[in-house]
């Protein structure tokens, strides 16, 4: 079971693919590998894996025991880990038997297995989602890999991997990590820029344009907008707790929702209405819903170049 991340970029695909076709012998004759990506500069935001002794096997390439997993340091103390060539960044990404992770996860917190099997033996099943019960979801303590197991196992082994890997874990990462025009601004979408320069814009629907900045971070969506100096986009955490705390709904309901049938937009919304454009898969289906039932309900939209309509409670397909 390969388990990787969902924020990071791989530069050079072929290192990577190569990292974990020799990793799968240490998986397979049942060690623990966690992934240590060779660093080129004393990063301070990432955890380090101090590497010990190589790992016994007759693999071509070499693996080592993990001797330590440390938390981020400060400068100083990453520049002395980068000069000794004995610690890697620790990645996130790991390689194992499901059963092996399994059994060290028995061992060393019994209470998460026991919760996880417990909240998939009261799964709803929704088309092709798996919904997990929200409060046996909510009973599972919150864990990560490395403290449940990989620190604790004495199975575990550090894969070195130099494949130009990058955590982006923020909007100035994806800055970074992008191309750039002359003026060293990245664009996605309907962007114009005049006198801006070393900034980050993302229009999602609409056209966005910047005058005389530098340095920033512009995301625009159809929930909300975000400004930021690109140094400071990190404290953008601390508006969605003030989002929270003014009770408002951005950080957790969106207008536009992915379902297993397809998606909605929700393009206007009243006390007592809700205007929603709906995009349905081909073959799929669902109802038209009646939330007031004094009133009345019209579902419509077109299909293979024709409008169809649905009466109250049709089926949409």
């Amino acid at each position: 079971m390969l388990v990787l991340a969902a924020d990071h970029v791989i530069a050079d695909e072929g290192a990577f693919r190569d990292a974990v076709r020799n990793a799968i012998p240490y998986a397979e004759a049942g060690k623990l590998v966690t992934f240590g990506i060779v660093p080129d500069l004393p990063e301070t935001g990432y955890g380090y894996i101090r590497r010990g002794d190589v790992s016994p096997g007759e693999q071509d390439a070499v693996a080592f025991d993990v001797a330590q997993f440390v938390e981020k340091p400060n400068l100083e103390t990453a520049q002395a880990y980068v000069a000794s060539g004995d610690y890697y960044w620790n990645s996130g990404m790991f390689l194992f038997r499901a059963g092996r992770y399994l059994e060290e996860l028995k061992k060393y917190r019994p209470d998460i297995l026991d919760a996880c099997e417990n909240a998939m033996s009261i799964v709803d099943p929704d088309l092709d989602f798996i919904r997990v019960d929200e409060e046996a979801f909510l009973a599972c303590p919150e864990e990560s890999v490395d403290y449940a197991v990989m620190e604790r196992t004495a199975d575990a082994v550090v894969m070195p991997m130099d494949a130009g890997w990058s955590d982006v874990g923020s909007w100035s990462s994806l800055w970074e990590i992008s191309a750039h025009t002359a003026e060293g601004n990245v664009h996605h979408g309907d962007v114009i820029s005049h006198k801006t320069e070393n900034s980050y814009v993302y229009a999602e629907s609409g056209l966005v344009t910047t005058v005389g900045v530098k340095d920033l971070v512009v995301v625009q969506t159809k929930d909300a907008v975000l400004i930021a100096d690109r140094n400071a986009v990190q404290d953008v955490k601390k508006v969605v707790e003030q989002i929270k705390a003014d009770g408002r709904h951005e950080h957790h309901i969106h207008r536009e929702v992915y379902r297993p049938w397809g998606k909605y937009d929700s393009i206007d919304a009243g006390d007592r209405y809700q205007v929603k454009r709906i995009t349905v898969k081909p073959g799929e289906g669902l109802s038209v819903q009646m939330h007031h039932p004094s009133g009345g309900a019209l579902g419509g939209g077109r299909r293979d170049g024709k409008s169809h309509h649905q009466r109250r409670n049709q089926t949409a397909r």
